[in-house]
């Protein structure tokens, strides 16, 4: 009879366990450089990638934890992402808005996302509004509402207005919510829209004795922090600004490497836990 896991690792996806190009981070000489899986085809062409080795681990991995991935992706951005190993039973999605179970969206979880939503913070359409006033055209690509949950900007990163972003994430404070920049991708997303409360609703329904968890944004902080042990790469908002918590580890590796070590840290915590 096989093993039921004791452990449920809860980890972020986008450069965390896997990488598009322009995150790589291949910094070694391209003769050393690892042997890469596609693991995401977007309109035909290679999207995300991860290490032959990481992906190794990933399936090891599923057999001995309760793997959940943990995204703010849409439902239909997760479901392009074909991840090595055992399909996983529970993944989040929409940044916790949506609670798959094998591939199936938990109405009464998105239900009471949506209650906690309207009493908690400012609407959708008044974040909407304010981005398509005071957003440039000059330098945003695309307007995009994800899920009716949370809003984000494909954005020039290079012409985007430091100042800018600070002013929103003000603005978006006093409202409820919470600003992230993350590669080209401006999100601006509720404050009770959380992947902490799904992961503890995945963890109450499975049983598990210990959470680990892994992340490199501002919106996997909370994740990080709910977790009995975490760690962040060295690459990544919350690197970028020397983030940390009490039981959250900050490790040296970048790019692709760092996808690495995570899933090492994760089996190691599995096998023991």
């Amino acid at each position: 009879m096989p093993q039921v896991p004791h452990v449920l690792v809860a980890s972020d996806l986008d450069r965390t366990l896997i990488y598009s190009a322009a995150a790589l981070a291949l910094t070694m000489p391209d003769a050393r450089a690892p042997r890469l899986l596609t693991v995401e085809v977007h309109e035909s062409r290679p999207l995300s990638y991860m290490t032959e080795t990481a992906a190794g681990l990933l399936t090891e991995l599923g057999d001995a934890a309760v793997f959940v991935p943990t995204t703010t992706r849409t439902r239909k951005q997760y479901q392009r992402i074909n991840l090595p190993g055992p399909a996983p039973k529970y993944a989040i999605c929409a940044n916790g808005g949506h609670l798959l179970v094998d591939g199936v969206t938990d109405a009464a979880w998105h239900e009471g996302v949506l209650a906690r939503l309207a009493s908690e913070c400012a609407p959708l359409s008044e974040v909407r509004d304010h981005l398509a006033a005071t957003a440039d055209p000059a330098w945003v690509r695309k307007h995009r509402v994800a899920e009716d949950l949370f809003v984000y900007l494909v954005v020039e990163r290079e012409s985007l207005p430091e100042e800018w972003v600070k002013d929103l994430a003000v603005w978006a404070e006093n409202r409820g919510w919470t600003v992230s920049l993350q590669g080209r991708k401006l999100y601006a997303v509720p404050k009770p829209l959380t992947k902490s409360a799904a992961m503890r609703e995945v963890a109450r329904r499975t049983g598990v004795e210990l959470t680990v968890a892994a992340g490199d944004s501002l919106l996997d902080a909370d994740l990080l922090l709910a977790a009995d042990r975490a760690w962040r790469p060295g690459h990544g908002e919350l690197a970028d600004v020397g983030w940390g918590g009490p039981a959250v580890t900050a490790l040296a590796e970048r790019g692709v490497l760092a996808g690495e070590r995570i899933l090492r840290e994760f089996l190691k915590a599995s096998r023991e836990g």
